[in-house]
């Protein structure tokens, strides 16, 4: 038995801990399919047990990586040096409402949606909605700043967080942030915990910013002969009063392949397909809607479907969910990347990831948010294929190298973790880089947190 082993047996309850390598092997691994072993996995269940085990790990100088659920796909959790796992899936409590002031109150291991049914009873929600959001938890979408379709209209989690407690690499609780909506006192601490993946402090409380819900929302379906029409259309869209709450794009190579798995009669011509809706009061969607649709009309626009029913709605929606089924069933292990471009540049963007395809011979789909330009690219390849997986390696480091061209970034929400630490230094100013380096120290001057994630080794060349 290791020291921290030893040392957790006499600290928690059976309960609250796992030993034995077969428990803890299951808290290896993410939605990325990496996989490495931790000694030991603890249940945190209140913030001073989450000092304790951060003072412990810091005593022992024990690795100790922060987990929700899992759900995320850049190998940002799984614990390549060993040490200890917590998880915070016991610590999920929804702490305290205030309507009045617009906030909610919440344990980082309680799901999206708990946060949103929570908020919804008093007529508010939460902007963040990723994918995953029926599994995934607060504390995994502010660990790396996922947003999903609404973040086009309502923001990031960075935009929505007033404060946070956390217990830094230090062992030292803090408080970060307000319970207002203006405040400038010290730097923002927040926003820098934040999208740090658990390198810099465990979070053990958020204070949530609420939006009220919106009386009524209008869907919308257009689509397009090409991508470079439909990004036109895009910025059009995003040029005019009306900011759509979600505006979402499937390429040409998307579009092919939900023929067959959904109930759609896209036109043999599409080359580009966005869902675009528009939420808001029941006397002004009207008006919303159609300035919305004559922005989304022009050049290269072969249709424009408005769902009038929730069966309209629903069919229509039916169309991108069918993508992930359809996507799975082709490449059960594909490489799904979540890039982002400045709008005007998606048409760039997308004839440069087809002519890396056709180079490498590694097929690409494409589709995401294009409201922010915020691209998931997916390289559909066999990982059991040596001689594809190379190709696939030489074709991603052409995507990276083409985003940061268009001046876009490596990830929009999905984070950094370990699948895209080594590319970092390519976008980040290198006295930038050496700055965060420094305020990871003195964060966590041991290095315990989560380490070998996010930011490159100081000593790669």
């Amino acid at each position: 038995m290791t020291p921290l082993q030893r040392e957790l047996e006499r600290l928690l309850p059976p309960q609250d801990r796992l030993l034995d390598p077969a428990d803890c092997w299951a808290y290896g691994a993410d939605n990325s399919r990496l996989h490495a072993p931790p000694d030991a996995v603890a249940f945190v269940t209140d913030e001073r047990m989450a000092v304790e085990l951060v003072r412990l790990c810091r005593k022992l100088r024990s690795p100790l990586v922060v987990r929700g659920r899992g759900t995320g796909t850049t190998g940002a959790v799984v614990p390549v040096a060993g040490g200890l796992v917590i998880s915070m899936e016991r610590m999920n409590r929804i702490v305290e409402i205030d309507p009045d002031n617009r906030w909610l109150v919440a344990q980082p291991g309680a799901t999206n949606t708990e946060v949103q049914e929570a908020a919804g009873e008093y007529g508010f929600f939460w902007p963040p909605d990723p994918t995953s959001s029926a599994y995934c938890t607060i504390g995994g979408n502010l660990a790396c700043n996922a947003a999903g379709p609404r973040a086009v209209k309502y923001g990031t989690p960075r935009d929505n967080t007033l404060g946070l407690a956390a217990v830094a690499g230090t062992g030292d609780p803090l408080r970060t942030g307000v319970y207002t909506t203006k405040g400038v006192v010290g730097y923002d601490l927040t926003r820098l915990l934040i999208g740090s993946e658990g390198t810099l402090a465990l979070l053990t409380e958020a204070t949530l910013r609420l939006t009220p819900l919106p009386e009524t929302r209008q869907l919308m379906q257009a689509v397009y002969t090409s991508m470079t029409a439909a990004a036109a259309a895009v910025a059009r869209i995003m040029a005019q009063p009306v900011t759509p709450c979600a505006l979402e794009f499937m390429d040409a190579g998307a579009i092919g392949m939900i023929r067959g798995y959904a109930d759609t009669e896209l036109p043999e011509e599409a080359g580009a397909l966005l869902m675009i809706e528009v939420d808001g009061s029941q006397a002004q969607i009207g008006l919303a809607a159609d300035a919305v649709r004559r922005a989304a009309g022009g050049s290269g626009c072969l249709g424009i479907e408005v769902a009038t029913t929730t069966g309209d709605a629903e069919r229509l929606w039916r169309t991108r969910k069918a993508l992930s089924p359809a996507l799975r069933n082709v490449a059960p292990k594909k490489i799904n990347e979540d890039v982002v471009v400045p709008v005007s540049r998606i048409p760039a963007l997308i004839d440069g990831l087809q002519d890396l395809s056709r180079r490498h011979g590694i097929t690409i789909v494409n589709f995401g948010h294009a409201g922010n330009g915020n691209i998931h690219v997916n390289l559909l390849v066999d990982p059991e294929d040596p001689a594809q997986m190379r190709s696939a390696e030489a074709c991603l480091d052409g995507v990276f190298a083409l985003v940061l061209e268009l001046r876009g970034t490596l990830s929009g929400e999905h984070g950094i973790g370990l699948v895209k630490k080594a590319f970092v230094r390519r976008e980040l100013d290198p006295v930038a880089l050496e700055l965060m380096r420094g305020l990871q120290r003195v964060f966590d001057p041991d290095g315990i947190m989560n380490p070998g994630k996010s930011l490159p080794d100081a000593a790669a060349t």
